[in-house]
């Protein structure tokens, strides 16, 4: 096993860590720990809500769940010779959930999707799902199951949710100007447009009283992503994986945490990966003049690994560019396609007996394939979703006798 730089106690919050992690992008987040280019080492990470969800029957956790202190965490991780300028490539060697079967702690042997509640910041279809559920998923080896989505088992596709290197003081500036710029164009719109930084809850690591201080006021939340990467969601950056950020700050400070055992392409619930605490093991290179050889400044370049469920068959559901509630047309938004397309497998689902809430968690949890089809046809962008037919215990094909309706109960609601 490669030696931990990064470790946590299960039972703790990240605050309470003998070394904590952060949830806030800065570059005055003092490193955690330093390695050296070509170096292997093993980073254990938090489930990204600090222990918020519980392994039981109700959403009431997913609706009252505080995410002003999300993501957490671990790092960051300085890389020696790392300067400004070059690249860091990253290869994942391994990850998995905590290597404990049946505890309390989210990770060991379990962990949950959940959709949340659209004053909670809501998901991809929120305003047809506004509020709160959960789904909670037993891990058995590499495959899952669901007592809340019976009828379905799939094989997971590990990968790490989040994943970056600290923005420089430039970097970091040209973030929270734009993007106060975006929440002004409709200030009270819910969800909101974007989030700014925030005092409340912001974890800073090792950072002395003044530097917490200028984090809380400054740090970048770590919901979406940037050009440093972050949050990507990528689910094939899965074991095997390589990756190259451009370096913005001396050692690059790299974090990772929000690790997922499984999630199909867009993670469309917000929270719609099975989330999971768990451990990564990295190896690190550094490239010197990387950013400037390869004309890479603003986006990490990603080499997937070749690890990945092998399924063969597949039902795929089409969406196009018209909300169909007032038969709008809009010109090439391939983000109304996609939604167009979950919202048309989810209703193909619930012909099957599945509810809506149900059929939404399985597009966010299993291997979905999600593609940009037709951009140039205009007015209307084409977007597909691809559902592997095999994750079902039942034939969920077209065929001549007609889809059987079963009563497949729910997922967990909020009281």
């Amino acid at each position: 096993m490669p030696e931990v730089i990064f470790s946590h106690d299960p039972a703790k919050p990240m605050a309470e860590q003998n070394v904590p992690g952060h949830n806030r992008w800065h570059p005055d987040i003092p490193p955690a720990a330093s390695v050296r280019s070509g170096q292997e080492f093993r980073v254990e990470c938090r489930e990204w809500t600090d222990g918020q969800i519980g392994n039981n029957d109700s959403a009431n956790d997913v609706r009252d769940v505080n995410i002003n202190n999300s993501h957490m965490l671990s790092g960051p991780i300085a890389v020696e010779g790392a300067e400004p300028g070059d690249l860091v490539a990253i290869d994942i060697m391994d990850l998995g959930p905590i290597p404990q079967q049946n505890g309390p702690v989210c990770g060991q042997g379990w962990g949950y999707s959940g959709i949340f509640a659209k004053v909670n910041g809501g998901g991809f279809l929120t305003d047809y799902y506004p509020e709160a559920y959960k789904a909670i998923w037993d891990f058995h080896g590499q495959e899952t199951t669901s007592r809340h989505i019976p009828g379905v088992r799939f094989t997971g596709i590990s990968h790490p949710g989040l994943f970056g290197v600290a923005p420089s003081h430039e970097l970091l500036g040209k973030w929270n100007e734009r993007e106060r710029a975006l929440i002004a164009t409709d200030p009270d719109r819910v969800p909101p447009l974007a989030l700014p930084p925030l005092v409340d809850s912001t974890l800073a690591g090792r950072a002395d009283e003044a530097t917490a201080a200028r984090v809380a006021a400054e740090g970048a939340r770590t919901v979406p992503p940037r050009e440093n990467g972050g949050n990507h969601d990528i689910k094939n950056f899965t074991r095997g994986s390589r990756v190259f950020y451009p370096v913005h700050v001396p050692g690059a400070l790299l974090s990772v945490g929000d690790l997922h055992f499984s999630q199909g392409d867009g993670e469309i619930n917000f929270c719609g990966a099975i989330e999971m605490g768990g451990f990564i093991d990295l190896r690190v290179e550094v490239i010197k003049g990387g950013m400037e050889t390869y004309g890479v400044h603003n986006n990490p370049v990603l080499i997937p690994g070749r690890v990945q469920p092998q399924y063969s068959e597949w039902l795929t559901f089409i969406g196009v560019s018209v909300d169909h509630r007032d038969n709008t047309n809009y010109y090439m938004d391939a983000t109304l396609a996609y939604r167009n397309a979950c919202l048309n497998a989810i209703e193909y689902l619930k012909k099957w007996g599945y509810t809506g809430e149900q059929a939404y968690l399985i597009l966010g949890t299993a291997p979905i394939e999600g593609r940009i089809s037709g951009v140039v046809d205009l007015p209307n962008a084409c977007c597909s979703v691809y559902l592997p037919t095999e994750i079902f215990d039942f034939d969920i094909r077209p065929g001549n006798g007609g889809p059987v309706k079963t009563d497949r109960g729910q997922v967990c609601v909020a009281s």
